[in-house]
């Protein structure tokens, strides 16, 4: 029996998508690329943007084209959001929503009438998962899933659930597991992981500096962590001397107050603007590794002004990250953000994202700049591209050298040129 995986979206996404992969695998099932007909076509959905629920919905009718006698099955943000829309798409077998994640591999294996192979239940509130990426260098472990903030423009509290989390216990094992794999670095990831907690009456630090002591784990990041949630205390922590990076992701989504305000964002500007300089400031020595902030910026939100867009343009550049992760505001029904009015035209937003673009092109290039001459370590990959390998340094810089098998998982020092 073959079965075919296919996953749109987050990193979320493809961390389920490698559980149930192990779960089928476990089964006896054979996993095939999707253009090897198979008879089981499992398809991950992303609902971010209309966009993504298209492709979502077209790729389910694309699967069932190529054979039209396999099972289809569906799960993930779409699933939950557009159920009965995708329930009716020709070929489809079963919907999978939010709350049914962690049924996908037995009552598939059901479907088939293949027995489900004995294992433990899962008792934990959240679809625990991890995937490591192909290289094997690196893993995603999800320690969190859905969100309580509502912001006015986001589906991801009605597609994914509230906020909830598996235990620290849970997530150290899986984190050994991944140890056992020979993997070196892990990223945490959820849709709030700074929430970790919320359902088990634990706190995220404590979850860092569990995972902190597991052994033949060298480097963790924080995939993404919302600016109020990064406080002073995790901070001094990580600055004290441990295996989490100098790697930040902080969603932004817009450098206006006006606009920060009227989405429903906990924070404005200013307090935006302390959370990194506090990081800068107790993690930042001469000659040490610059920090690297990722952050993620909305164009085009209802009520964006072109004299908005310009505080954003200026606030980003005044609070100087590494990386931008531009995105266009996409009108979402159900959310309050779709019925405003003022919406953004789509020409004005593609403008908008190809000017932030720019920018972050020159704020990369000076991040690496200041960094140049500064000792650090990368951990190189396996993947070789004419003749070179790349690795990524602690504080996210991308390096290249000459390809050495020798070298592949494993830190060494370099000097940043």
């Amino acid at each position: 029996m073959k079965i075919a995986l296919l996953t749109l979206g987050c990193k979320l996404n493809f961390a389920e998508t490698a559980t149930y992969e192990r779960g089928f695998r476990a089964a006896g099932l054979e996993v095939v690329p999707w253009s090897e007909r198979a008879d089981i076509y499992l398809v991950n959905t992303c609902s971010v943007t209309a966009m993504a629920d298209s492709k979502s919905r077209n790729l389910v009718r694309k699967m069932h084209r190529i054979n039209p006698e396999a099972r289809i099955i569906v799960t993930g943000c779409s699933a939950e959001l557009r159920r009965a829309e995708i329930e009716k798409i020709e070929g489809v077998s079963r919907v999978f929503g939010a709350a049914e994640k962690g049924l996908v591999v037995k009552e598939t294996l059901g479907l088939l009438g293949i027995p489900f192979p004995a294992q433990q239940p899962v008792a934990s509130p959240v679809f625990a998962a991890y995937s490591a990426s192909d290289n094997r260098t690196r893993a995603f472990l999800k320690v969190q899933d859905g969100c309580n903030n509502y912001c006015k423009y986001c589906t991801v509290p009605y597609a994914r659930g509230e906020s909830r989390n598996i235990p620290i216990a849970e997530c150290v094992q899986h984190a050994e597991q991944i140890a056992a794999e020979g993997v070196k670095e892990i990223v945490l990831t959820g849709v709030n992981t700074g929430d970790f907690g919320r359902t088990t009456g634990e706190s995220f630090l404590d979850l860092l500096k569990a995972l902190d002591a597991v052994e033949g784990i060298e480097r963790y990041r924080i995939s993404s962590i919302e600016p109020n949630l990064l406080t002073e205390e995790i901070v001094d922590w990580i600055a004290s001397g441990t295996k989490f990076q100098p790697h930040f992701h902080i969603p932004l989504q817009t450098g206006s107050d006006e606009l920060l305000s009227r989405m429903g964002r906990h924070y404005d500007t200013a307090f935006f603007a302390e959370r990194i300089e506090m990081i800068r400031r107790k993690m930042e020595r001469p000659g040490a590794p610059k920090v690297f902030f990722g952050i993620d910026v909305m164009v085009g939100l209802p009520g964006e002004t072109d004299a908005l867009f310009k505080d954003t343009f200026r606030f980003i550049d005044r609070v100087h990250p590494a990386f931008i992760h531009v995105f266009p505001y996409s009108r979402r029904p159900g959310t309050p953000a779709a019925d405003m009015p003022d919406q953004v035209e789509e020409s004005v937003k593609k403008h908008r994202v190809a000017v932030l673009e720019e920018l972050c092109t020159r704020l990369h290039a000076e991040f690496r700049e200041a960094n140049r001459g500064v000792h650090e370590r990368v951990l190189f990959e396996s993947t070789e591209h004419g003749g070179q390998m790349e690795g990524y340094t602690g504080n996210y810089i991308r390096i290249s050298r000459p390809y050495d098998p020798a070298l592949v998982n494993t830190l060494v020092d370099i000097v940043i040129d």
